[in-house]
């Protein structure tokens, strides 16, 4: 107690010394630490966090619903405001474009959103966007901003498996990892980044394994790091063109040409393909099973599709390479094959590329580049 006294009239005899100076103790502190508190502030990354949706964004009845939940309810600000912790990380601010689960997400929204986040990367004072999104197709959003994207700030999709009021929600976490990635100086110039459950992955190559579990995204060639104790590690590269070094650029393009997938099964409908072909896409991608291998009651059904629209050949498999001219005579059929990318992504690539050519030889060329 006598300490705790001596302290204190110590305390006090000193404030009064200051107080003859006309500053209080509180005052000189905050002046001697305002150059130092002003310096750290402005050196914290300034993030911009578009609000899409998604299970990110959701709610459950009960913190047991892991599963069972609805979508797109809350606001962005309130996720944001559910993790203080990302405040010793960055500036942040959010912004909601979209309220809605990933798989309303299309070509119009797709659009709409490259652009809002390309004006954004333009403004000198953001210096970094992540963008809250659905699981469902967040790799198809990721990948079609990595291609169209002018920018090499860093730009970060995210989402969650599990809504925020589950027990075990893996949402404010991912958001936190996010932010640091999109916060870090090794984040730029490397493509539109995927950071969930720990992992740093390339929009290129990540893709949606599982329907539930949070370990769900996976890449084909591996993540690119990891985020340990807040602090991220990269450990590879983006090999193929991304951003910056693509021929694509949507502040050019108002619309997408359409592009549609047809999904090949044993005892499929010819009539099917057919149909889908008379709706008018410019293009369409075979999800073949294998190799992105073709019935031979198929064949002449993709014959009659190519007289009116590219043929991309793809594979249902989920990974794996489609080798050109082998059963299926490419050439010959003046095909395009999709190399190693999903039907989905294919999809997307094809409709960029169609806003620039509508040779299947250029489009081919596009495929072994992207």
């Amino acid at each position: 107690m006598t300490v705790a006294i001596v302290r204190s009239t110590t305390a006090g005899l000193a404030a009064a010394a200051l107080l003859g100076l006309g500053l209080s103790a509180p005052a000189a502190a905050q002046d001697a630490a305002a150059p130092a508190a002003q310096t750290q502030a402005a050196a914290k990354p300034r993030i911009v966090i578009i609000g899409t949706g998604g299970t990110i964004a959701g709610a459950g009845a009960s913190s047991v619903n892991t599963g069972d939940y609805d979508s797109a309810k809350v606001a962005v600000d309130k996720i944001i405001a559910a993790v203080p912790e990302i405040k010793q990380v960055a500036d942040v601010k959010g912004e909601q474009i979209f309220q809605i689960g990933s798989e309303s997400f299309n070509d119009e929204r797709l659009l709409k959103l490259a652009k809002r986040v390309s004006e954004l990367a333009k403004q000198p004072d953001v210096d970094a966007v992540m963008i809250t999104h659905g699981t469902d197709t967040i790799e198809e959003t990721a990948y079609f901003l990595n291609l169209t994207l002018k920018t090499e700030k860093p730009v970060v999709v995210i989402g969650a498996m599990r809504p925020g009021t589950a027990l075990s929600a893996d949402g404010p976490l991912n958001l936190y990892n996010a932010a640091v990635v999109a916060a870090s100086p090794e984040a730029k110039g490397k493509g539109v980044l995927v950071v969930m459950n720990d992992e740093i992955h390339s929009a290129r190559d990540v893709t949606k394994s599982n329907a539930l579990k949070v370990e769900t995204f996976e890449s084909l060639y591996g993540p690119l790091g990891v985020v340990v104790e807040s602090k991220p590690y990269f450990y590879r590269l983006p090999a193929r063109p991304h951003t910056t070094a693509t021929e694509f650029d949507i502040d050019g393009i108002d619309s997408l040409p359409k592009v549609d997938v047809f999904y090949a099964h044993v005892s499929m409908d010819p009539k099917a393909l057919g149909a889908l072909a008379g709706l008018g896409g410019k293009a369409l991608i075979y999800a073949g099973t294998g190799n992105g291998s073709v019935a031979d009651y198929m064949e002449a059904p993709l014959t009659e599709v190519r007289k009116s629209a590219l043929v991309v050949r793809a594979t249902r498999t989920g990974s794996g390479m489609v080798v050109r001219n082998g059963e299926e005579r490419d050439d010959e059929q003046d095909w395009v094959t999709a190399a190693d990318q999903s039907p989905q992504k294919a999809r997307l690539l094809t409709s960029l590329a169609l806003t620039k050519t509508s040779d299947p030889k250029v489009l081919q060329e596009m495929f072994w580049k992207y």
